[in-house]
């Protein structure tokens, strides 16, 4: 689809959801079913595309990615009745006779900008959560990943009408003509410098809209920590993807005290869960492109290796590579890595690695190692981010049961799930008033009597 034809494709999808096409929760149901059934037709295919795009290995690919849209569509399935049943609400005596009541409405034409980390998992999961919410869609898959970006074409247009949903491809020019156009609710994932760019577009029609952007995203390891059970738990939420992951823990952030021997546990880690020679392991994956991988490979201080290191540029994969001795002051401490580089630092005491973590941007994720419970709820309490694990990595994002988002510099909004139903959805509030009975009290022309009961009513 060419720039010219998607103003039309706005236009035709806009009218095609005043019709109420889309309204009917039994419509909604089939064509959530009909999506469920076409990736598992084309779960190889979607496998393959991935491992074209990022290197993924078929098993990852599965876990991170068709696994947990498969999962996300039998959460709605099940729970989509209940979702968008209208809620009653107290009515106060003042409305009497009346009933109040909330109704979950959809947006109307919804845009899906999706990232290339996880291709099909970020494009697939917000529509799942937008078509069970009654919208019609316009998904744009991320130019980085062409392979995976392309199978989601096949597929969204064998299934649906794109009135319905859509599909365009492309790069910088379809992103620009799509932000002038005028969408009812815009979902981005990707970059705070690009997520700045939706926002001021969307602005231009009040559109509100879903950032999840990314961060810094801090892992703090204190004294008391099981370390090899951390660093276990560290090397596979930080090396998965090849660190392409937006909750990826960024930096660790560890007590003096246990830097030397929590390094040691995370060397061994990686040799258990790579091999000796991660390059030849045939399920480690790749970073996306040469731009990203020449980014990396810059951030890669000789001096501060103490892990890794060492790169293939013809097969664009880098090392787990650890690094030491750095500080909030180096080159690679400036912006999220998003790649398989991981720095150490280190803090004196919790209250000083809290107030440090307060000074910074809002991470979307953080991460706390400890057996110390009062040590978790203070740092939890006190610290600012968007989701996190106590003891574990990146798992908190794999349910349908809780919210996903970040806030401030992150993102802003959440979805998956129920809160996924409802980012896609406008919560009308209604009074139902009755007719067999009207109280006169708040027509003019008022006197004390009026005040009297108008005073009783609303105290």
């Amino acid at each position: 689809m060419n720039q010219k034809e998607i103003p039309s494709l706005v236009d035709r999808q806009r009218s095609w959801f005043r019709t109420g096409a889309t309204l009917s929760i039994h419509r909604r149901i089939q064509t959530l079913k009909a999506l469920k059934t076409c990736i598992q037709q084309q779960e190889t295919a979607i496998h393959e595309a991935l491992k074209k795009d990022l290197g993924k290995s078929a098993f990852e690919s599965y876990m991170c990615e068709t696994g947990l849209v498969l999962s996300e569509i039998t959460y709605m399935l099940n729970h989509i009745r209940q979702f968008a049943r209208e809620i009653v609400c107290p009515t106060p005596l003042a409305q009497f006779p009346g009933k109040s009541f909330k109704k979950p409405s959809p947006y109307g034409v919804v845009l899906i900008m999706s990232p290339w980390n996880y291709p099909f998992l970020l494009t697939l999961n917000p529509l799942i959560d937008a078509i069970a919410a009654g919208n019609t869609v316009i998904v744009k898959p991320s130019a980085y990943a062409p392979s995976t970006s392309q199978i989601i074409r096949t597929m969204l247009q064998s299934c649906f009408d794109e009135r319905h949903i859509a599909v365009v491809t492309g790069g910088r020019a379809e992103n620009s003509c799509l932000l002038q156009q005028h969408f009812d609710y815009i979902f981005f994932t990707g970059s705070q410098a690009v997520g700045r760019e939706v926002m001021t577009h969307a602005a231009a029609h009040l559109t509100p809209v879903t950032l999840e952007l990314g961060g810094k995203s801090p892992c703090i390891v204190d004294s008391t920590a099981n370390l090899p059970l951390a660093a276990r738990r560290i090397v596979f939420g930080k090396f998965l993807n090849c660190g392409q992951t937006c909750v990826a823990p960024d930096y660790i952030y560890c007590h003096s005290s246990i830097k030397e021997s929590l390094i040691r546990e995370i060397k061994k880690q990686i040799g258990k869960q790579f091999g000796n020679h991660p390059l030849c392991n045939k399920n480690y994956g790749k970073i996306i492109n040469e731009k990203h991988f020449n980014r990396l490979t810059n951030l890669i201080h000789p001096g501060k290796t103490v892990v890794g290191g060492a790169f293939n540029s013809q097969t664009l994969q880098i090392e787990p590579t650890i690094l030491d001795h750095v500080t909030f002051g180096d080159q690679i401490m400036e912006e999220e890595i998003f790649g398989p580089i991981l720095p150490v630092l280190t803090y004196e005491s919790l209250d000083e690695a809290i107030h440090k973590l307060n000074t910074l941007p809002h991470p979307l994720a953080l991460y706390i190692f400890t057996n110390d419970k009062k040590a978790a709820r203070k740092v939890l309490s006190r610290c600012s981010f968007g989701g996190g694990c106590i003891n574990d990595t990146i798992i908190h994002l794999a349910t349908s049961e809780m919210g996903f988002g970040g806030f401030g510099e992150s993102g802003m909004g959440a979805y998956h799930g129920k809160d996924g139903f409802d980012t896609f959805s406008h919560h009308k509030s209604i009074v139902d008033k009755k007719t067999w009975l009207d109280l006169p009290m708040r027509y003019q022309p008022y006197n004390f009597i009026h005040q009297w009961l108008i005073a009783r009513f609303l105290h």
